[in-house]
């Protein structure tokens, strides 16, 4: 009798101590699970950013299981690293989480990205800078928008990167400036990316009539080799030297683009290309997902980024939209004000969006490597608009 019992006993302290108790008492972790599978979903069927929302889901899954011991959020409480507690035991998701707050993930993305771009359109026409400056338009509206629903001025400033529509600086700077929020941010950048083919074509017809839809560019200039390997090499000592909150972004993106541009170290720019955005972006999808915990996701707060994050995104592609349409009117040679709505930094999804409309209204009117003046612009864009704000709040 007291041996059944005490098998008894044992059989309920096994089932107590199992991560199915925990879950069956909190069901913050099991909305969070849900959450992370229907963003499983959207990578996986829907192929939405599969290459970051596969592994940010996957890590929001396995951090929100009870027990697991992968992810210890109070390691990084505060918005600070409590070194001295990874003495007493850390997850393997808080090590890999170290290259996320320690601005490293963001960093090294950005050379790979710096490989796989092409500025040459951008230097064939320099007007399309811009385009892509104006584009940054809804990361400040939204900022000063964020502060007026009452969220402070550096999680004002984390949500409005979101407009950038550009996954690493958003990461980068919520990783500086609130880390708290940086789960539900990184969730809402890269699933705007991936909804640029919605979202965008509604406000580009909107803000167009079909007769500046209409508008054929001529064919951009060959651009010599020499520009190219000089371009990123100025970039970077102007922006360094005007705003240095900005050089690690910008530096690093130049770093790559003149791997690729030199055409001396082909092997190192296959890797950066290849081998190193592959591991990288493991890791920062896998470690920015841990940081969406129930804790952190499932609050108002995280409601209102959501709805911010589409305004801000919006408010971006309009942004470029009207200031090519103010161009127009002191121009000779008119732009396509199509080609505004890719100063996002969503390369090349955007520029393929401004292709796309431009040949619904009109079949032979190619825009794309126009639009991939504006879009790449866009990418150095919402780094110096990081920078600005890094350097105000940071």
């Amino acid at each position: 009798m007291e041996e059944s019992l005490h098998i008894g006993d044992s059989l309920l302290k096994f089932v107590q101590d199992t991560g199915i108790a925990h879950l069956a008492g909190n069901w913050g972790y099991l909305l969070m699970i849900a959450i992370g599978c229907f963003l499983l979903y959207l990578a996986i069927v829907k192929k939405f950013e599969p290459l970051l929302l596969l592994p940010i889901a996957f890590g929001m899954i396995i951090s929100n299981l009870p027990l697991g011991g992968l992810f210890t959020p109070e390691l990084f409480a505060d918005g600070h690293i409590h070194w001295q507690e990874f003495a007493n035991g850390a997850g393997l998701l808080d090590f890999l989480y170290l290259g996320v707050k320690l601005g490293i993930y963001p960093c090294l993305i950005f050379v790979g990205v710096g490989a796989m771009t092409d500025f040459g359109p951008l230097l064939a026409n320099p007007k399309s800078l811009l385009l892509g400056a104006a584009a940054q338009l809804g990361i400040f509206a939204t900022y000063l928008g964020a502060i007026a629903l009452g969220f402070l001025p550096n999680e004002a400033a984390s949500i409005g990167i979101i407009g950038g529509a550009d996954g690493p600086t958003a990461i980068f700077l919520t990783s500086k400036l609130a880390p708290h929020l940086l789960g539900p941010i990184a969730v809402a950048a890269y699933s705007y990316m991936a909804l640029v083919p919605v979202i965008q074509p509604p406000i580009m017809k909107a803000l167009t009539t079909k007769k500046e839809r209409n508008i054929e560019m001529k064919q951009l200039r060959t651009v010599s080799r020499t520009e190219r390997i000089i371009f990123p090499i100025a970039v970077t000592i102007i922006v360094s030297l005007l705003l240095h909150d900005a050089a690690p972004l910008i530096s690093c993106l130049m770093l790559g683009n003149l791997m690729r541009e030199s055409g001396v170290v082909e092997r190192l720019s296959k890797t950066v290309q290849n081998e190193l955005m592959n591991i990288v972006t493991i890791f920062l999808g896998l470690s920015v997902g841990a940081t969406a915990t129930a804790g952190n996701f499932l609050n108002v707060s995280t409601l209102k980024i959501l709805l911010m994050g589409v305004v801000a995104f919006s408010l971006g592609t309009a942004g470029g939209v009207l200031l090519a349409k103010f161009m127009n009117l002191f121009s000779k040679e008119k732009i396509n004000p199509l080609i505004g709505s890719a100063g996002v930094s969503a390369v090349p999804m955007a520029a393929r969006v401004s292709q796309v409309v431009g040949q619904e209204a009109n079949p032979g009117n190619f825009l794309l490597m126009h639009a991939m003046g504006p879009n790449v612009a866009g990418v150095i864009g919402s780094a110096v608009a990081a920078g600005i704000l890094l350097s105000i709040l940071g």
